[in-house]
């Protein structure tokens, strides 16, 4: 044993996966216990906001104030209103409503301000915009007024007795706070997805349920297809022949077209992340039991398989004693390869919206789905479904290395 496991950690394929496989399922356990609460729980008042660090408003107000004098802070909030796309945009506007195109210098902040100011106007309607472009230009012509302000803002609170505006506190445009200062900061290293739940919580719960099904689905199609196979390979005879009759009926039927049909039949109110799973091993066990009694009809007629028979022992101990030994290796294969393909069938079926109940518990499909359905590929909102790509490809990269790296170790035709 000791000797198989140190030919099995120097495969460099398998120790390169399993690293990978294994930082994932660390992950998995230990974020949990530092960030405790309910992954689907809706956090934020919107969709797919943006990732980064969010400090409360009010509390930063309150925070005590630093003054640091930046010599490049004007240019740098003057370009995040107002890049060059957005210039661009304002030249689009300026052109089509009549403004010459050789007035125009998107180079010159002022003078380009100061003829957005002179010329727009959200009631016009030119010609060939649509509604969305003209929503775009409105929210634009917000975010432009007092960019190039020199003095700060006032915060006024309304006197209860006299019911009159009164100043309070005075933001100059050189203060700064210190985030550590503010009670109430929320790191979203992954934004948030369509329902305004945090995105790398929401993930990594997802992974986790997703190995769960994965594990189960394997473990389902595995058992029967090792069962069936040894039973088709050492017996033989009408036992094979029927075997290989149910076995070649579900080759001939497409298994994800028959996983689909049980999914839907089930209902979305029964589909639990395990009855999914357990479908899932249902319908995919067919390749393993044709591989596993190739395996056994290559090994019945050994050696050592007819002395046990001659010793008089029952087909259940020759089985598990003097076959199933010899084949462990390939069975352990298979069920990495088994749970690999599980996770995908998952991913595959909710994105179809056949998979697990949308209220329990997330997984890697149904973070697609829900991506997809509200449009994030079309909206540009990356962080809503390329995580999820990036967590699926690594999990059955990992996976199919270390079954590589299996393979080279225990098959003489592949070894060095």
């Amino acid at each position: 044993m000791k000797h198989t496991l140190r030919q099995v950690f120097h495969s460099s394929k398998f120790v390169v996966g399993f690293g990978i496989f294994l930082a994932i399922l660390l992950t998995v356990l230990i974020y949990p216990l530092l960030i405790q609460g309910d992954p689907l729980a809706i956090i934020a008042q919107g969709t797919f906001f943006e990732p980064g660090i969010y400090v409360n408003v009010y509390d930063s107000i309150a925070a005590k104030p630093y003054i640091l004098k930046l010599d490049d802070a004007a240019a740098k909030r003057i370009a995040d209103k107002l890049g060059d796309q957005e210039r661009i945009d304002i030249k689009e506007w300026l052109v089509a409503f009549g403004v010459a195109e050789n007035e125009i210098d998107i180079q010159d902040t002022e003078k380009l301000i100061a003829q957005w100011e002179t010329n727009y106007d959200p009631t016009v309607r030119l010609p060939g915009m649509t509604a969305a472009r003209r929503n775009y230009f409105e929210r634009l012509d917000a975010s432009l007024v007092g960019l190039l302000a020199e003095g700060g803002v006032s915060i006024a609170r309304t006197n209860p007795e006299t019911g009159v505006l009164e100043e309070i506190e005075f933001v100059d445009q050189t203060d700064y706070i210190n985030v550590s200062q503010v009670p109430n900061v929320r790191v979203l290293p992954l934004g948030t997805d369509n329902f305004g739940r945090d995105m790398l919580t929401e993930l990594i719960s997802a992974i986790g349920t997703s190995l769960q099904i994965g594990f189960v689905a394997g473990l389902v199609a595995t058992s029967i297809g090792l069962t069936l196979g040894l039973l088709a390979g050492y017996i033989g005879g009408l036992m094979d022949d029927i075997i290989m009759f149910i076995t070649n009926l579900f080759t001939v039927i497409p298994g994800f077209v028959l996983l689909i049909l049980i999914s839907f039949s089930i209902g979305q109110e029964q589909r639990g992340a395990t009855t999914v799973a357990v479908v899932i091993g249902i319908t995919s066990w067919v390749w393993t039991a044709r591989a596993v009694r190739a395996q056994v009809i290559s090994l019945r007629h050994r050696d050592h398989v007819n002395l046990s028979k001659l010793s008089g022992h029952s087909i259940g101990h020759i089985i598990v004693n003097d076959i199933l030994p010899y084949i462990a290796s390939y069975v352990v294969m298979a069920l990495i390869l088994q749970i690999s393909s599980g996770i995908l069938a998952e991913a595959g079926l909710s994105i179809l919206g056949l998979g697990p109940k949308t209220t329990e518990v997330p997984t890697l499909g149904l973070m697609m789905n829900w991506a997809m359905i509200y449009s994030a590929h079309i909206m540009g909102k990356w962080w809503a479904y390329f995580p999820v790509i990036v967590a699926i490809a690594l999990v059955s990269f990992s996976m199919n290395l270390m079954n590589t790296g299996l393979d080279q170790v225990f098959n003489p035709a592949l070894r060095d």
